[in-house]
């Protein structure tokens, strides 16, 4: 008898355990969907050798839920040549994204020499792309001490095009972004540092493009024809036309946008 009144015990208490523990998933998961992100941007090149360890790195980071990551190429190893090797251009190389990695350099650093690979963390941190911890530690640090200050939801508005709604109380003017990106690439690299391997890449950016600005109040904005082929997504970021901090970011809506 007392062994059937322990078993029902027992029997209880494990529920009562999946049920909190079920509560805590379901509290962690909604925090991570409601959390700001920070926002952590990969400067790197197909012919350079030391940057697919943090190519790799950016995709691990793609699985927080606190980050937004984006992948940056620059088109300064474009004619670099490596020997017998030969010299590779980037695919996805624009000289308009070497121009923000030295925007980022000369606020950060005081220097417009560049180098890759280099993570810019929120605006405000950079570090070797490659070193994990050092980036792992700017990210916690980002997030503490720079709590976005413009608020960002982005939705699909049935048509093929954007809804995006800003709130908050930052009173600085700065820039509403609208970052496209592929989501993921494999490339052949057939000549240059990297020759003969296998390139791979997410969230890899293809334009930038300024659709409003900020003045301090709550506005709302509509990206009519966003032009999102399959491979494709978007992302908003609020920041200063000079760089800076980015005051605030979200990811468009995964699945079609129409």
């Amino acid at each position: 008898m007392n062994g059937m009144k322990n078993l029902a015990l027992t029997s209880a208490a494990v529920l009562l355990l999946s049920a909190a523990t079920a509560v805590m998933a379901q509290a962690s998961a909604d925090a991570d969907e409601g959390s700001a992100l920070t926002v952590v941007e990969l400067f790197t090149s197909q012919s350079c050798y030391s940057c697919p360890p943090a190519e790799a790195f950016l995709g691990d980071l793609l699985e927080r839920g606190d980050v937004l990551a984006l992948e940056w190429h620059i088109d300064y190893w474009d004619n670099l040549n490596a020997g017998s090797a030969g010299r590779w251009k980037d695919v996805f190389s624009d000289p308009a994204f070497t121009q923000r990695q030295i925007g980022y350099n000369k606020s950060i650093r005081g220097l417009s020499r560049v180098y890759t690979p280099q993570m810019v963390i929120g605006g405000v941190e950079e570090a070797v792309g490659s070193r994990r911890e050092d980036v792992l530690s700017k990210i916690t640090t980002v997030g503490l001490r720079q709590e976005p200050t413009v608020t960002v939801a982005a939705s699909f508005d049935g048509s093929g095009g954007l809804d995006i709604d800003l709130g908050g109380d930052a009173k600085e003017p700065a820039v509403v972004w609208l970052v496209r990106f592929d989501i993921e690439h494999k490339t052949k690299i057939l000549r240059g540092e990297n020759k003969g391997k296998i390139s791979s890449n997410r969230h890899v950016v293809r334009s930038l493009e300024k659709i409003g600005d900020w003045q301090g109040s709550a506005m709302s904005l509509n990206v009519a024809d966003l032009g999102l082929g399959d491979n494709q997504s978007c992302a908003i970021l609020v920041q200063d036309e000079d760089l800076g901090p980015i005051m605030g970011a979200a990811a468009c809506p995964r699945g079609q946008s129409s």
